[in-house]
């Protein structure tokens, strides 16, 4: 669930909670992980932020698809799709998550990685199309679930989160373990399955979906900046199925949207839309991608997502709109489930909805301003938001609503981006793997940790 909802909202979701996690995680044979329900106030801010891990963990642990292990797609019914869809790239950021939650000793390192392989040999017998997945898949059968009428085959953005959580994963479970070893072969054969040259068309750009019922007939070339530039660093790192750079340069960069240089509230933003965008943008990408020192001839990655994070959170503040409850400790515009159905929530798409994920998943970029969201989403509106899987997707003050559900792509990101935080953890396995570096060599991206 990408940019795609920007432009291709083709279902109406119903808020209404289908199931406690307690079915579910009887079903999947899994050690449970207790709900923490009382507000607590004296935590110290390290406390609070392991709590939030924690709790939020429980989505793709206790929630995880009994069959499969994937993630859900959420946590309630969407419209016409009934309760076995799980999602590609949420579960990427499952594995990732599932990472934090070995090395935080939520669950052993012997259940995350008998859980990740569990989805992996899953994924290897479900429906793929040149090697890539399409957006949702039914957890049971492994059979597509059309996204849309035209989109039932291959989605390559949702495909690259998939494998940013893989190859994570590749590097992290490194031991002579046999189920460890076993996981590690198995990513490798998958990845390198992925055709990615092929969806170039022979073009310079890269082709967001294909289909064998409607072919190319979505025509969507996938131009920045938004939230796809892991798609175009996964597509450079392949060895058997590697673009080359002119699909990068030449494709991904050629939109009107890509470069920005204006100011906004005297910030400056390098990249992106008016006012930056939903902060997805800065966040999908780099769950794994270390944005730290990260530059190419276009940008300085982190000035970019900082910069962008800082724009979203002062338009918050300044409330043009006059939306009750935004403020210092109350910012975040990205997007989720609303008052009105689902929306890219931005400056530009402002509807009185603030989201956790998007400040939660801010952590590295402004540690300080994030904390004070926090605090404020737990300590005063903890009794409307707070829940067994973490934070409610989103709310509204302005509205009197506070969503019942629960989003796998937004529960993941708060995960992942707190544990960069708190460790750089995933930064440093994710740049860790060889074909991460010589992929974003290939493009022409400098790092510090290339020369490692």
């Amino acid at each position: 669930m990408t940019m795609k909802y920007t432009t291709k909202i083709t279902c109406t979701f119903l808020l209404f909670l289908f199931c406690t996690s307690c079915v579910f995680s009887q079903k999947s044979n899994v050690v449970l992980i207790a709900p923490d329900m009382k507000i607590k106030t004296k935590l110290s801010d390290n406390q609070l932020l392991e709590l939030v891990e924690k709790q939020t963990f429980r989505y793709f642990w206790d929630f995880a698809h009994p069959v499969s292990g994937m993630a859900r797609e959420r946590s309630n019914t969407s419209f016409n799709y009934g309760n076995e869809v799980v999602t590609i790239g949420g579960t990427g950021f499952g594995v990732m998550a599932t990472i934090v939650a070995s090395e935080r000793k939520f669950i052993t390192r012997k259940q995350a990685a008998a859980h990740t392989l569990k989805t992996v040999n899953f994924l290897a017998k479900a429906d793929r199309f040149h090697g890539a997945y399409p957006h949702w898949l039914n957890g049971e059968t492994g059979k597509v679930v059309p996204f849309s009428k035209k989109d039932n085959g291959a989605d390559i953005v949702e495909t690259s989160y998939l494998f940013q959580g893989l190859l994570t994963a590749e590097q992290y479970y490194n031991s002579a373990d046999p189920t460890e070893k076993e996981l590690r072969a198995k990513i490798r054969k998958l990845w390198n399955e992925m055709e990615w040259d092929w969806f170039t068309r022979n073009q310079n750009v890269l082709y967001w979906h294909w289909s064998p019922e409607y072919n190319w007939d979505m025509n969507m070339p996938i131009r920045g900046w938004n939230e796809c530039l892991i798609t175009y660093v996964m597509a450079a790192s392949s060895a058997p199925h590697g673009i080359k750079k002119e699909v990068y340069s030449e494709g991904w960069t050629n939109s009107k949207t890509f470069v920005n240089g204006k100011k906004y509230s005297g910030i400056t933003l390098p990249l992106g839309f008016e006012y930056g965008g939903p902060l997805f943008f800065s966040q999908y990408s780099f769950l794994g991608l270390d944005p730290r020192g990260l530059k190419d001839q276009y940008a300085d990655y982190w000035e970019q997502n900082k910069n962008h994070t800082l724009i979203n959170r002062a338009y918050c503040l300044e409330n043009p709109k006059h939306f009750k409850g935004y403020g210092v400790n109350n910012w975040g515009l990205t997007a989720s489930d609303s008052w009105n159905g689902y929306a890219a929530h931005s400056p530009t798409e402002d509807l009185g909805v603030i989201t956790p994920t998007a400040a939660l998943s801010a952590f590295p970029y402004t540690p300080e301003y994030s904390m004070q969201a926090l605090r404020h989403f737990y300590q005063d509106l903890g009794s409307n938001i707070w829940s067994e899987y973490g934070f409610v997707d989103a709310f509204s003050e302005e509205h009197n609503w506070y969503a019942k559900s629960h989003l796998a792509i937004d529960q993941g990101p708060i995960i992942v981006m707190i544990e960069n935080y708190r460790s750089g953890l995933l930064w440093k396995l994710f740049m860790r793997s060889p074909d991460v570096k010589k992929g974003l060599t290939k493009l022409g991206f400098s790092s510090p940790t290339l020369k490692k």
